[in-house]
């Protein structure tokens, strides 16, 4: 009896033991894979895989075909060459996958917008992809070796890949890409494939130190660039005229990853499993008391100074001047306008700091500075709701949402603005494609956006150089600062992403395109833009410039006004785009490449030559779009004879001249304005246009002179 009762503690002993041991080192797949690997298996169109089932299912301790595990995560997925078909869906959430390979297959539709961070190795080469190149892979940070060769990818490459910094392998060949290669410049790649596509423009010098570079097959140029040098070439240099710029003719005669396999992974992770968890624990409680002894020494001291913040205390980072010489007009305390000697010495600054993202809805404090009634000709005042408080003069702010005033009365509002994920955006605008693309400008592209409930909106995409010297508190700062540029002509900022090192703006969306398509795209468009349409465009831009130069506190010099960044709503009612991002348009070489262009397209006045750029620079500008609406005619256009390739070195002389103005008027409005209204036009033109800065308008003068034309 008692050699019994031994014999049956023995068998439950050892029963227990093997449902201990396999429920430790198998266990249930983790359901996020298991949901994963189950939407995978539909979007491939469920092909005869062992094992793999559309719902549930447990991978991991079926050995479904194909498929590594580690414990109860799905760490690889090997089905190369098995003639899979369908596609590979919206994303592949596998949160601890280190491989995909799913090479020599038939799969379409373009790659997910969501891929796994953990990835070290994808390689979907040999299959029928198509779309551009998602940036989604700013996220694999881990990623070691990327393939996609012989599939229908298109498009450029996204700057989001210059952010791999762990890519050493990278297959590209057989697409149909295209685009420069200066994303890849900087990656320590010790392979790298792009043969058979359509990259053009030159070699940059450091890819040709790559051991294994192949790129045949490319229509690249024979050019080597060559090292950038140490000073920004002058603005003037990029005038298509050597020698010359538009105005003196117009105005005179490795890193190593290792690469696992999935016994590599298996083997190391279930060897070091435990000794990981054990150190984690023990930095864990380190950590704890480390931080609990800092902010038991520092409670006392951060009490004592948080009574003395106010508003002064919060430092103000947006709004920089652009060059230390330029003035604009402040309010004093009488109600009259006077200078400040630099845009970093503007008064009655406020800064509202937008508090830590939490959630998909964030709400940022704006101001409405404007204290003026409204006539008709002047930006409607914003009326703050209910609940918001009113100013008081000397009144201290402690936390932040107060605003304090000196002088001329605020009013304070609140302005919702929505952030996005950059999964949703690459959803709504399916992946940032060429066919969604609608603008490319000198900080980025933009790119329309569907919403599900079919609203369209416009996403700028700001390009890595745009903000590379601003951290996440700074960018947030600017959407504060762009949020309070409230006017019916302006276009209004609605959302922002600031995820994965990606900045992006995201806009309500104007239908009508630019001003630029407008006038310069097919005669479709252009027939039915009469007269009186021009003159309401160059009324609502305008209004534009005169509340950001006027009415706006501090006031805001727009740095990049042209015809392509006015845009037009169905009602052809003007939007004008890129409005508080001066700032940007200023540092280093986004700046230096924003003068160029303004000056090679003709928009840039004759002080900008000297590194000068106002409120009156704007006021130049502007001009040239008016004169872009008078003439019908480009800017810059170089198919033109020479003597008539910039636009306002062509029409000065003409101005003043009855005959010769009615032979410059745009011939598809077939004679249908009057001439006293033309002449008007043509007299605020040449006020625009003036050489020296002092002698053109302020904005509100041109706003009194443009109603009088209509």
């Amino acid at each position: 009896m008692g050699f019994s009762n031994f014999e049956l503690h023995v068998q439950i002993y050892v029963i227990s033991m093997v449902i201990f041991i396999g429920t430790f080192c198998v266990g249930d797949t983790d359901p996020v894979d298991v949901a994963a690997i189950n939407r995978l298996y539909v979007a491939m169109d469920s092909p005869p895989l062992e094992g793999w089932k559309p719902e549930g299912g447990d991978p991991c301790l079926e050995l479904w075909q194909g498929v590594d595990c580690v414990f109860s995560n799905i760490t690889a997925i090997r089905l190369g060459g098995m003639n899979l078909g369908g596609e590979l869906g919206s994303s592949l959430d596998f949160p601890s996958i280190i491989a995909i390979d799913l090479s020599n297959n038939h799969i379409g539709g373009a790659i997910p917008f969501t891929l796994p961070p953990t990835l070290r190795t994808l390689s979907l080469s040999g299959n029928r992809l198509n779309g551009s190149i998602p940036d989604a892979l700013s996220l694999l940070t881990q990623l070691s070796n990327l393939d996609l060769a012989s599939n229908n990818l298109s498009g450029p490459l996204p700057s989001s890949i210059g952010s791999l910094t762990s890519l050493t392998t990278l297959n590209l060949q057989n697409n149909t890409l295209s685009g420069t290669l200066f994303v890849l410049q900087d990656l320590a790649l010790h392979d790298l494939d792009i043969e058979n596509n359509l990259f053009s423009g030159p070699v940059p010098p450091n890819l040709l130190s790559i051991p294994n570079f192949r790129k045949d097959g490319n229509p690249f140029n024979t050019t080597i660039i060559p090292s950038p040098p140490a000073a920004a070439p002058s603005p003037v240099a990029m005038s298509p005229f050597p020698g010359e710029s538009p105005w003196s003719v117009a105005y005179s005669p490795a890193l190593t990853t290792v690469k696992p396999t999935s016994g590599s992974a298996k083997s190391f992770l279930a060897k070091h499993a435990i000794l990981i968890a054990v150190a984690g624990l023990v930095v864990f409680i380190a950590l704890g008391i480390c931080l609990f002894m800092m902010w038991c020494c520092k409670r006392e001291p951060e009490n004592k100074k948080s009574q003395n913040l106010d508003v002064e205390g919060f430092p103000m980072t947006l709004h920089k001047p652009t060059r230390n010489d330029t003035t604009f007009g402040a309010t004093n305390q009488d109600g009259k306008v006077e200078k400040a000697s630099r845009l970093n010495e503007v008064p009655n600054r406020i800064t509202n700091m937008i508090p830590k993202v939490q959630d998909e809805l964030v709400y940022i404090n704006t101001v409405s500075a404007t204290s003026e009634p409204n006539d008709g000709s002047k930006p409607s005042t914003l009326q703050p709701p209910p609940h918001s408080l009113s100013s008081i003069p000397g009144a201290k702010v402690i936390a932040n949402p107060a605003v304090t005033t000196k002088g001329t009365e605020r009013q304070a509002m609140a302005s919702s603005i929505k952030m996005y994920t950059v999964a949703s955006l690459q959803q709504y605008t399916n992946s940032f494609s060429d066919e969604n693309r609608i603008g490319e400008g000198t900080l980025g592209s933009v790119y329309r956006a569907e919403l599900p409930d079919g609203k369209l909106l416009a996403v700028k995409k700001l390009d890595a150089t745009a903000f590379k010297d601003q951290n996440d508190e700074q960018f947030l700062q600017l959407v504060s600062s762009i949020s309070k540029i409230q006017h019916a002509n302006i276009a209004k900022l609605v959302g922002y992403c600031a995820e994965y090192n990606q900045r992006l703006l995201i806009y309500e969306y104007c239908s009508n395109g630019t001003l630029h398509d407008t006038l310069h795209g097919d005669d479709e468009h252009c027939t039915k833009f009469p007269w009186n349409a021009r003159i309401k465009v160059a009324l609502g831009a305008a209004r534009a410039l005169e509340y950001l130069h006027e009415n706006f506190r501090p006031p805001i010099v727009h740095r990049n006004f042209r015809s392509a960044n006015v845009l037009l709503n169905e009602k052809l009612e003007v939007c004008v785009s890129d409005c508080g991002l001066g700032h940007l348009l200023s540092s280093g070489t986004v700046g230096q490449l924003s003068g160029r262009l303004l000056t090679a397209y003709g928009y840039s006045a004759p002080e900008f030559e000297s590194g000068s750029y106002t409120q009156q620079s704007d006021v130049f500008s502007f001009g040239v779009v008016m004169l872009e609406l008078l003439t019908g005619r480009k800017s810059y256009d170089k198919s033109r004879p020479r003597a008539e390739q910039f636009l306002v070195r062509w029409a000065v002389p003409q101005l003043h001249d009855i005959d010769a103005l009615s032979k410059m008027v745009d011939p598809r409005l077939n004679g249908s304005y009057s001439m006293k209204s033309l002449s008007r036009f043509a007299d605020i033109v040449s006020s625009c246009i003036q050489r020296e800065p002092e002698f053109r308008p302020a904005m509100s003068e041109i706003v009194q002179d443009l109603l009088l034309t209509m």
